[in-house]
């Protein structure tokens, strides 16, 4: 790398990320953003820190990129490169998209009026239709929710049952009237290995209105527990309607972070919430050399 590439440090809900501009995908192409360079990137103490990295780049540019996206690759302009802070791939992240979006246009590269119908951006998970709201907010057809099972996670010495939910990622959203701030989730649930085989993102949920209101804890793979999760919310606010025997509805989800609403269709999930910027610089040689 012989200039000093640009980062930007953003967040949604308190989900934060180091975002690497790469439109072209010279800045960091090959095998140089690598699992040790994704968690130095993130480390809260000795790099910027985050909850995992997103490479803003043009699908083309995405070695991987045809598999996943399969006949929608020329659909698909800018892709999603999402990385857990332990440097693993990610498949979807519900805030992450929206603050990606955020990024393309205060870099210039869309214009957000044009985004307001919504535009496919590629991820791992798929191709994923993301648009800005008028309000300033951002909403992500998050595709549908998918249940494929029970399962149940297992803390502080209880056990919680609950809902095994495809949102592109695999999650357990347990529903319980145990006090969610009462819980540590300082380590990883216990969780079905045999239902989860690459791991799983747990929810632990509050109800505060049946079917229309919830407050949820996550605890995501590759990451640890996080201020937010948009695909975890859209996984809580399933598993909520479904308690009350509802396929569909909208269901305000409250996270550490903030909050965000979720509807909840046939055919698919919406998910709305913020995007922030918070600073924009570039990442000294020093850093890089070390």
């Amino acid at each position: 790398m012989r200039t000093a590439p640009r980062v930007l440090i953003g967040h949604g809900t308190e989900n934060d990320f180091v975002v690497l501009p790469d439109p072209d995908g010279t800045v960091w192409a090959g095998d140089r953003l690598d699992e040790a360079m994704v968690r130095r990137l993130c480390d809260r103490r000795s790099g910027l820190g985050g909850d995992g990295v997103l490479r803003v780049v043009r699908s083309a540019e995405v070695p991987d990129a045809p598999a996943v996206l399969g006949a929608d690759l020329g659909r698909c302009e800018w892709f999603m490169d999402h990385r857990n802070a332990d440097g693993s791939h990610a498949e979807m992240c519900g805030n992450g998209i929206r603050l990606f979006l955020h990024v393309l246009v205060s870099e210039g590269l869309l214009d957000r009026g044009t985004c307001e119908a919504g535009v496919l951006v590629g991820t791992r998970g798929g191709p994923r239709r993301v648009g800005a709201a008028p309000d300033g907010d951002y909403w992500v057809d998050m595709g549908p929710a998918e249940e494929f099972g029970s399962g149940e996670a297992r803390l502080d010495g209880r056990v919680f049952p609950g809902r095994a939910v495809s949102m592109g990622n695999p999650h357990l959203a347990a529903l319980t009237d145990v006090d969610i701030d009462t819980l540590d989730l300082t380590r990883a649930p216990g969780f079905d290995a045999e239902l989860f085989p690459e791991g799983v993102n747990v929810e632990i949920v509050n109800v505060v209105e049946p079917g229309t209101h919830v407050r949820l804890r996550v605890f995501e793979r590759g990451v640890g527990e996080t201020r937010s999760c948009g695909t975890g919310a859209c996984a809580a606010a399933y598993a909520a309607l479904a308690a009350e025997d509802r396929a569909e509805g909208t269901v305000v989800v409250d996270v550490p972070g903030g909050r965000l609403s979720v509807e909840v269709s046939a055919g698919t999930t919406v998910l709305t919430g913020p995007a922030v910027l918070v600073s924009a610089g570039v990442l000294c040689r020093e850093w890089l050399a070390g």
